[in-house]
């Protein structure tokens, strides 16, 4: 555990499971909110063939297209409900900087 404080430069245990139900009820709540999200789009996993790739593969790319801005989203939002917008923004842009995305936060 000490090594995650230090890494993630944090005091307290507390937070650390803070932290840990904040990522879990995101991920949940960012696949749940896309639900309706992709049927409306017309995206739902009736609407593809059941072949691997014009069905399953295109389907799940698409969905993980759209889940991802969602997820961020929902990741700041509920660390801020927490008290940990300081590590969730912190975290965010860390991660969007190591995919390509370093441009959307220049300070």
């Amino acid at each position: 555990m000490e090594k995650l404080k230090e890494r993630w430069g944090i005091e307290s245990n507390w937070q650390i499971i803070i932290i840990f139900i904040v990522f879990g009820i995101t991920g949940s709540s960012s696949v749940y909110v896309a639900k309706p999200l992709l049927a409306w789009l017309n995206l739902d996993r009736g609407h593809f063939s059941e072949g691997f790739w014009f069905g399953g593969f295109i389907y799940y790319f698409l969905r993980i297209i759209l889940v991802f801005p969602i997820y961020q989203v929902l990741l700041v939002s509920f660390g801020w409900l927490f008290g940990q917008f300081k590590f969730f923004w912190e975290f965010e842009k860390k991660m969007l900087s190591r995919i390509g995305l370093k441009f959307l936060f220049k300070s």
